[in-house]
């Protein structure tokens, strides 16, 4: 069991990385829309493609995080009936859902995307908009983004298993107090205190 809490810790350290960093399309997402509507009101130019790139940007926060939102227990529960449960027995549901249904779906899933993905790369689709954007990228972030979903999803069942054994704390609780806005002016701070450190290193040398 201590290898498999190893894995888990692995697997949520990625998927930590993986959000945090996901965090940034959302301000790209919104400095193109700004820089779109400027364009289109100040100069009447404007693009399909930049219209298309927010789309696939809004794709990559909504399925790449999907893991990440999965370990933070943000996902959407019922638990009008299993709140009335034990919490063994809530963890037992958990398990079975992960189990029977999350991870069977995922892989159901990816293998009808993975033809759609491979022949959209092949014949190099593109967008039938005009100044349209190539299709194959936004078509994988499907089955990645469910990949990474399946992955966490693996976590999460070690730990509740871990949890029925008695090795760690409730893994339903949610450890997030801070908002996402202060998660991101703390990671933007933490950002800039490492860009100045490193300028200091570098006017020392």
């Amino acid at each position: 069991m201590t290898v498999l809490l190893q894995l888990s810790r692995a697997i949520d350290k990625m998927s930590e990385f993986i959000g945090r960093w996901l965090s940034w399309l959302v301000l790209f997402a919104v400095l193109i829309s700004a820089g779109n509507a400027i364009s289109r009101k100040a100069f009447n130019a404007s693009s399909n493609a930049f219209l298309e790139i927010q789309w696939y940007l809004f794709a990559a926060v909504f399925l790449l995080a999907s893991g990440y939102t999965l370990m933070r227990q943000e996902h959407v529960k019922i638990d009008v009936v299993s709140g009335r449960f034990s919490k063994r027995t809530q963890i037992w549901i958990d398990i079975i859902g992960l189990s029977l249904f999350l991870i069977p779906f995922v892989i159901v899933i990816v293998n009808l995307a993975m033809p759609l993905v491979t022949n959209a790369y092949r014949t190099h689709e593109m967008s039938s908009n005009a100044g349209g954007l190539i299709r194959w990228p936004v078509f994988a972030m499907l089955p990645l983004g469910l990949t990474l979903l399946a992955i966490q999803a693996i976590s999460e069942l070690i730990k509740r298993v871990a949890f029925l054994k008695g090795l760690v704390p409730d893994p339903t609780r949610k450890k997030q107090v801070k908002s996402a806005e202060e998660e991101l002016a703390e990671f933007l701070l933490q950002k800039e205190v490492a860009a100045r450190e490193a300028a200091a290193l570098g006017a020392k040398k």
